[in-house]
C-alpha cells in the first residue's frame, strides 16, 4: 500500500535511519534499527538499537520522550517487534505510550515478527503506514534481508588489484598493494560483517589474522572468523587458530573434528563437493548460526568459485594506481568463456577515491 508522506515525514525517517547507522558495527545477528517519536516537526525522542540482547530502538526513543509519546508519530525504520525474544514487544511498548501513528520504513520478514506488529498497532487503534524509505531501510539491513528472505547471507568479496587487474606478484609477495587509508577502509567492511570467511590456501600462504583493527574508542563486536578447510590441514601456530577472535572452521564429514590444533575454535563439518567445501552448504550453516553478512577475504580460487557459482552478491575491490606485470597472480580464476555473451556483468553501486586508491562497490547483473 502506497501513502502520501509529507516532507516532515521524510526528513524524521532520514532521522532514523541515521540513528540506526550508529548501531552498524555492533547489532549483529540483530538489525540496525531507529526511532524518531515527533510531534509535527518537534522531535521529543530518538533511539537506536545498540547491540544484541539490549532494548530496541523503539524501547530507547520512548523513554527519551517520556509523556510526550502520548499523541505523538513514532518512526521506525523496521517493523516493530510482536514478540517476546530477550526483550519485550516494542509494539506493545508503543501501545502502552499512547502513540497516535508508526510510520515503518520496512516490513519485518522474520517469521515472528512478518506483519504481526503492524497488525498489533493497528487492532489497537494507531495508525500505520509503511514504505516510507524502504529501499534505504533494506540497504542498511540488507545482509538481514538475505539471511531471513533467502536463507544464506550476504557475500561480499574484497578484492585489492593493481591497474592491470593483479593482487601479487608471481612468488605471492602482495604487501601492499594498496595504500594505509584503502587499508584503514577495509577495516570498517570487517566490523560492519558477522563474519570474515577465507579458505586454508589462504591461511597456508599469508597467515592473515583477520580480525577488526578500528580507531581506539569505536565500539564494534568481532565478527567470527571462518574457515574453509576440509581436511582440517591448518597449522597449529596460524593467527586464525590463536583464539584472540571467535572462529569457525568448516570441514569435510570425513576429517578428525577432535584434533588439539582446533582447541580455540568451533568446527563444524558440511557437505563437500569434488573433494571441496561445498560453498552454498558452507553459506547455509553460516545462516543456520544467525550469520547476516558475511565478508570475503580470500585468494583468486576460493573467490572465483563464489562467483561462479553465484553467491557472491556485492565486489568491493580496491585499485591501486600502479602495474604488476603479466607473470603477477591475476584477480580470480573463472571458468573460460565461449563467447562475450557469457561475461559477467557487474553493476557499479559506488565508487570513490580512498587516499591515492579507487574503491569500487559493484553487484552481479542478475
Amino acid at each position: 500500500m502506497t501513502h502520501a508522506f509529507t516532507a516532515v515525514d521524510h526528513t524524521h525517517m532520514a532521522h532514523a535511519l541515521r540513528l540506526a547507522e550508529r548501531g552498524l558495527f555492533t547489532t549483529h545477528p540483530n538489525p540496525r534499527v531507529g526511532c524518531v517519536i515527533a510531534h509535527g516537526e518537534q522531535v521529543v525522542g530518538t533511539g537506536f538499537h545498540p547491540r544484541a540482547g539490549e532494548p530496541h530502538a523503539e524501547v530507547f526513543a520512548l523513554r527519551d520522550a517520556g509523556e510526550w509519546a502520548r499523541g505523538a508519530t513514532a518512526y521506525v525504520t523496521l517493523e516493530p517487534c510482536a514478540h517476546h525474544g530477550r526483550t519485550p514487544p516494542c509494539a506493545d511498548a508503543l501501545i502502552a505510550a499512547g502513540v497516535a501513528r508508526v510510520v515503518i520504513a520496512a516490513e519485518d520478514p522474520f517469521p515472528q515478527v512478518a506483519g504481526r506488529g503492524i497488525g498489533k498497532l493497528r487492532d489497537a487503534g494507531i495508525t500505520v503506514q509503511t514504505g516510507l524509505l524502504r529501499e534505504p531501510a533494506r540497504e542498511l539491513n540488507i545482509g538481514f534481508f538475505s539471511r531471513i528472505e533467502r536463507g544464506r547471507p550476504w557475500v561480499r568479496l574484497k578484492l585489492a588489484m593493481s591497474l592491470d587487474g593483479r593482487t601479487a606478484l608471481a612468488d605471492g609477495e602482495s604487501k601492499w598493494i594498496t595504500g594505509e587509508v584503502a587499508r584503514a577502509d577495509v577495516q570498517r567492511w570487517r566490523a560492519r560483517s558477522s563474519a570474515i570467511l577465507t579458505g586454508s590456501g589462504t591461511v597456508l600462504a599469508d597467515n592473515p589474522r583477520l580480525t577488526v583493527r578500528l580507531p581506539a574508542g569505536e565500539a564494534f563486536t568481532p565478527p567470527w572468523r571462518v574457515l574453509l578447510d576440509s581436511r582440517l590441514r591448518t597449522p597449529p601456530d596460524s593467527h586464525v587458530l590463536d583464539g584472540t577472535a571467535p572462529t569457525l572452521v568448516l570441514h569435510d564429514t570425513r576429517s578428525q573434528p577432535s584434533d588439539p590444533r582446533f582447541q580455540a575454535a568451533e568446527l563444524a563439518a558440511v557437505a563437500t563437493q569434488g573433494g571441496a567445501i561445498d560453498l552454498a552448504a558452507a553459506l547455509a550453516e553460516l545462516a543456520r548460526r544467525h550469520h547476516s553478512e558475511v565478508h570475503v577475504e580470500a585468494g583468486p580460487t576460493l573467490g572465483g568459485a563464489l562467483l561462479a557459482a553465484g553467491l557472491v552478491d556485492e565486489l568491493l575491490i580496491y585499485v591501486a594506481p600502479l602495474l604488476l606485470g603479466d607473470t603477477a597472480r591475476p584477480l580470480l580464476h573463472l571458468p573460460p568463456l565461449a563467447e562475450m555473451a557469457a561475461r559477467w556483468k557487474l553493476r557499479t553501486i559506488d565508487r570513490r577515491v580512498i587516499g591515492d586508491d579507487m574503491r569500487l562497490l559493484l553487484r552481479p547483473e542478475t
